[in-house]
């Protein structure tokens, strides 16, 4: 029997697939392939009257460019294996979408629903104190982000401890992203990833080819979706798909089982039932289904795995009933299930593009701490200006009784607004989405040798990565 790879050893298969189509020195190969460094720590915290011992790691996978970049995770399941498999692929992932970072990853093996508040500060203080003295917490060297299990909240506690230990450091709040507003963060950061596999979608929609080798035709609306985990990815990516696209969010997977509606889940109340009640069982507005994992299996045009790694694996991608898969999570297909999807004609969209909004929007957040002033405040009004002087021409010659126009309603409103920084995140965020996506099919369309997305986008990444190092002088 066909034994199941590991997520790491996954990363690996799929590295090897691309790399065996590139022309690279072994040398060169070996030194992308490897993981530079892990710093395991292990430190105690008083905690309800004893010591407390908790494990963490930060990984550095590549340093072609710096900082490292990528994310901190609180699970219990954290472990070297998953951080340096992590740190490959935000190497990968940041090549990919032009981000001038190296691949980095930080995990602490911990429940956080087991403490409270100011427990989770004082661990993750403590955390961030063993990784800031030795250099793997710094605006110019690794800059972490929030990752499943961690948020605003532990971003803004990390910030404020580097701010303590450093207190000359003027562009501080650039040592991690993902920060709140108020921090130093930046507008649209939160829903980014989310907003990413929108985008992807939405430009892999745009071309009637790769609709066609999906088996799928017109756009997205009316399009049936399937999302396994409401968290922060898949809860902006399904809200966002539903009310600006259209598509039917037909069922939702959490922990605790799935609800199912043919019609189309209102994902606006059912994040609150989720928030209120912990789950998807008792919402009013579709059918409960204890067993999750096969409604993993039901009929849909689109399926998206927005939560752990693995979930669509040798045991059920046999069983899999879509047409395309949008990896909003890393690493939820194996190797070996997808090899399987790939021979069923399933096209997927892999994770080191699907979800490359978040630091995609990191990158935007770190620039605009170290420029030290929002995006659009030097602009927008002069941007204003300049189209109130383009309308009220128009409003002039629209007094001629000889032209018989007039400004459509709404016109006037939109075109006065200038881009503000919600705005031209946005817009950036598209505009990477869009140009990574046309990277990526350029080589799946023209190398007879690629048939499926994920290998092009290895090839595209791993491509920049040795160019980057050569340059160097390797």
């Amino acid at each position: 029997m066909k034994t199941e790879p590991s997520f790491r050893e996954s990363v690996d298969i799929m590295f090897n697939r691309a790399v065996a189509l590139m022309d690279l020195s072994p040398g060169l190969e070996q030194k992308i392939r490897v993981c530079n460094s892990t710093y395991t720590v292990r430190f105690g915290v008083r905690l309800r009257g004893k010591i407390e011992t908790f494990t963490g790691y930060r990984s550095v996978h590549s340093e072609h460019m710096e900082p490292v970049k990528g994310g901190i995770r609180y699970a219990t399941g954290v472990n070297q294996d998953e951080v340096e498999a992590l740190a490959a692929l935000m190497t990968y992932k940041c090549a990919l979408v032009q981000t001038p970072f190296g691949g980095s990853k930080g995990g602490l093996c911990i429940d956080p629903r087991e403490w409270n508040a100011h427990e989770m500060e004082q661990i993750t203080r403590r955390f961030a104190y063993e990784l800031i003295k030795r250099d793997l917490i710094s605006p110019s060297q690794n800059v972490p982000a929030p990752d499943m299990g961690t948020g605003e909240r532990e971003m803004a506690w990390i910030t404020d401890q580097y701010r303590r230990m450093n207190t000359t450091d003027i562009n501080a709040s650039a040592c991690v992203t993902g920060k709140p507003i108020n921090a130093g963060g930046i507008q649209g950061r939160v829903e980014a990833t989310g907003r990413g596999v929108q985008y992807a979608l939405e430009e892999f929609f745009r071309y009637e080819e790769d609709k066609a080798k999906a088996n799928l035709t017109g756009t997205l609306d009316g399009k049936r979706v399937i999302v396994q985990g409401l968290g922060n990815v898949g809860y902006h990516a399904a809200k966002f798909l539903s009310e600006e696209d259209g598509c039917k969010i037909t069922a939702v997977i959490e922990r605790d089982g799935a609800v199912v509606n043919p019609d189309g889940l209102a994902i606006e109340f059912l994040k609150e039932h989720i928030i209120l009640t912990g789950g998807v069982k008792g919402f009013a507005g579709g059918e409960y289904v204890e067993d999750g994992a096969a409604v993993l299996e039901q009929e849909c045009d689109i399926l998206i795995p927005a939560a752990m790694e693995g979930v669509i694996n040798l045991n059920n991608a046999k069983n899999i009933k879509t047409k395309l898969i949008v990896e909003a999570a890393n690493g939820p297909v194996t190797a070996g299930a997808d090899e399987i999807l790939r021979k069923k004609g399933i096209v997927i969209i892999p994770d080191m593009y699907a979800n490359a909004g978040g630091v995609t929007v990191s990158y935007f957040e770190w620039v605009k701490n170290l420029s030290h002033i929002r995006f659009g405040r030097m602009q927008r009004r002069q941007e204003e200006s300049r189209h109130r002087l383009i309308l009220e021409e128009l409003e002039r010659l629209s007094q001629d009784p000889a032209i018989s126009w007039e400004l459509s309603d709404g016109f006037k409103q939109k075109y006065l607004k200038g881009a503000g920084e919600l705005e031209l995140v946005r817009s950036g965020l598209d505009d990477t989405m869009r140009a990574s996506y046309q990277a990526m099919r350029e080589v799946w369309h023209n190398n007879p040798k690629v048939d499926d997305l994920r290998t092009a986008a290895y090839l595209v990444s791993i491509g920049r990565v040795a160019a980057s190092y050569r340059s160097k002088g390797l």
